[in-house]
């Protein structure tokens, strides 16, 4: 499948990824969007541009055009970031993959839904949240083309908000990532599948950098003349990548 041409950015930019606001309950989801908000006062001194890598919420679903009302300071601090001239780019992840309208027409963020490659001070990226890519997980993507369904979005739409939510979070608390004791454990080159991806996709393109989220761990991996690196999580580790000449991996505290 075809991708759109590369786009041209210059300035300091960060990423990061997988706050997975909403989950496992209200009083920790508050509690670790009031720190992403203090690390978006930190770095907006500096920043151009912020790429948000997917899994930003947990749930996201917008019942007649509205948002969510889980989330205001963060949106807040999204709309201040916007005033004062920060570009947003925000890719969805498997948790957020129902994000519409809103942020674009509230904040004129732009959305991504799948990979897309940017040039990024003279730099070429290839940029996604990272679940789907490359060889396996058949399963997954046959429920993700499922879910995408536009009859299945509508037929959602008729869930009270209210029962939708409920639903949606009682499947979240349940998942493996979000279990007490579950921290990610790296498997080796040969077993990392987006490694594997970056390894593929080399063969008929040039990028200098990869970077994703979706597998909650901060990774710096070197792949043939490229480096791929993963944005890390929220939940665990709260890093995030700061970008000027060299990206970096930071973790914020």
């Amino acid at each position: 499948m075809s991708m759109h041409k590369p786009l041209i950015i210059s300035g300091v930019t960060y990423f990061a990824s997988d706050f997975h606001f909403g989950a496992p309950n209200n009083e920790m989801s508050e509690k670790r969007e009031k720190l992403v908000i203090d690390w978006l006062e930190h770095i907006k001194k500096d920043a151009k541009y912020l790429f948000l890598l997917g899994d930003t919420f947990d749930f996201w679903f917008e019942y007649k055009g509205e948002p969510p009302q889980h989330f205001t300071h963060f949106l807040d601090k999204i709309a201040e970031l916007r005033k004062i001239g920060v570009e947003i780019f925000f890719f969805t992840g498997n948790h957020d993959m129902w994000i519409k309208n809103y942020l674009t027409d509230k904040f004129g963020i732009r959305i991504f839904k799948k990979k897309q490659e940017f040039i990024i001070n003279n730099k070429k990226f290839l940029v996604a949240h990272g679940d789907g890519l490359g060889k396996g997980e058949i399963g997954y993507k046959c429920l993700k083309y499922f879910l995408n369904c536009k009859i299945n979005r509508w037929l959602f739409g008729l869930i009270p908000p209210k029962t939708g939510y409920a639903i949606a979070y009682f499947f979240s608390r349940n998942s493996r990532a979000m279990q007490p004791e579950h921290r990610e454990k790296f498997l080796g080159n040969d077993k990392e599948r987006l490694v594997q991806f970056c390894f593929k996709y080399l063969e008929n393109h040039e990028i200098d950098y990869f970077i994703f989220g979706h597998r909650h761990l901060p990774l710096e991996i070197p792949v043939q003349k490229s480096i791929y690196l993963n944005t890390g999580d929220w939940l665990n580790h709260n890093t995030y990548i700061h970008y000027k000449t060299t990206p970096i991996l930071v973790q914020f505290s």
